[in-house]
């Protein structure tokens, strides 16, 4: 019963970083730390080994520098690189160029649907809907979050802590 508890965590955080990020273009850092603290938690109840949870760990530890050095270059959000870093400690190993790459294919399709959005939708008819407009305005950035989110939850079932927990 708690590795089904477990288990949920990663889906039900990603899913609410979306949906923050969508509509405060913002990604909360305890959201990071729930996912730290939860995959710590998985980790734990899956008996993971300690070579293999350390090799998480420098996985995380290489997006993070890689997704800051995105950031410092003003490439992507801080919320973004920290999330994705998350995202990458739950894939470990195996699962992380999968997932990188779906961040990748998706974040292009989430801007195109961005581009076209802030194209061909009036912003006259989200006169009543705040997040609506303030995601319509152009040099705003995009929430990546749910490009990052959507890959993990792609992604996730064929992570190691996930078969591990899922039996």
């Amino acid at each position: 019963m708690i590795q089904h508890l477990v288990l949920l965590i990663f889906p039900v955080t990603m899913a609410f970083a979306a949906a923050n990020d969508l509509f405060t273009m913002r990604i909360p850092n305890k959201l990071s730390l729930v996912l730290i603290a939860g995959f710590c938690a998985a980790a734990l109840v899956a008996q993971l080994p300690l070579q293999t949870f350390g090799l998480h760990i420098a996985v995380a530890a290489a997006v993070l520098a890689f997704t800051f050095t995105l950031f410092s270059f003003n490439l992507f959000g801080g919320g973004d690189a920290k999330l994705m870093a998350v995202g990458a400690l739950w894939m470990g190993v195996d699962q992380v160029l999968p997932f990188i790459a779906a961040v990748t294919v998706l974040g292009g399709v989430l801007s195109l649907m961005f581009l076209f959005y802030r194209k061909f939708i009036p912003v006259d008819a989200l006169a009543n809907v705040a997040w609506a407009q303030r995601l319509h305005m152009q040099g705003k950035g995009i929430p990546y979050g749910i490009a990052i989110a959507a890959a993990g939850l792609l992604v996730y079932p064929e992570t190691e802590i996930f078969k591990l927990l899922s039996v």
